[in-house]
């Protein structure tokens, strides 16, 4: 390490805009290179510390810091491609996420043009909700089995009763099902309308949580890229002999 890149844990500190804790604290997570000593003890950091550092803030911010830390130990231990994997790996969660999102909203654009539902007041027993609806009792035993009904128990006879809610999301199943959507697909489609508690609402919800994704993407990227550079620093650190010089 030359003159020019020893740097003091403060200097460090100073040039990346963080406290001498979070440096020692960044550097117990394995986030750093290995950090040399002196012979009194005291650690001497160098440019690569500052980039590493530069790497791990950007991708904290579009990864999260547990992805962040994985991605910068396995770059610390030489392995890129587990680096790699991890980037991989997140970007397919959130391609998971996208796509769901898309699912939901297509449900319940398909649901919608059914037209307004008509209000049910009061508790409806299993054969009654059944009869309502046009279904088999047997169906809606099997949608409760997969998690998507709750109905409560009546005290004394335990016999399935169920709300206004429930009647409800049994219908808004029946039409999903009748436009052959999976239980997979249904499920998000009422965690949502349950967690907005309107079509307006649930409308509004996913056009804010497609807002927040396309938004996480960007930074992912933006991260993806930061890494990008923080490989190719490790391969040429001065710039020199690097494919493109």
């Amino acid at each position: 390490m030359s003159a020019r890149e020893r740097l003091r844990t403060v200097d460090l500190a100073r040039l990346v805009g963080l406290s001498t804790q979070q440096i020692r604290n960044y550097e117990d997570l394995g986030v750093l290179p290995d950090v040399p000593r002196t012979e009194s003890g005291y650690r001497v950091f160098g440019d690569v510390h500052r980039e590493a550092l530069l790497a791990y803030r950007v991708l904290a911010e579009g990864y999260g810091g547990p992805v962040a830390q994985q991605v910068m130990r396995a770059v610390r231990a030489g392995d890129e491609a587990g680096a790699l994997a991890a980037v991989d790996a997140a970007h397919a969660a959130a391609h998971e996420q996208r796509c769901a999102l898309a699912a939901t909203r297509q449900a319940w654009e398909a649901l919608a043009g059914g037209g307004e539902l008509p209000p049910v007041t009061g508790d409806l027993r299993v054969g009654e909700l059944a009869r309502l609806i046009g279904v088999r009792a047997s169906a809606l035993r099997v949608w409760e089995a997969a998690g998507l009904l709750a109905p409560r128990r009546e005290r004394g006879t335990g016999y399935r009763l169920f709300g206004p809610e429930d009647i409800r999301d049994a219908r808004i199943i029946h039409t999903l099902r009748a436009s052959h959507y999976l239980f997979r697909q249904i499920r998000p489609v009422l965690d949502e309308l349950r967690a907005s508690g309107g079509g307006e609402a649930l409308r509004a919800a996913l056009d804010e949580r497609d807002r927040a994704l396309t938004a996480r993407t960007r930074l992912m990227l933006r991260a993806a890229g930061r890494l990008d550079e923080y490989l190719a620093y490790l391969a040429y650190p001065a710039g020199l002999n690097s494919p493109s010089a």
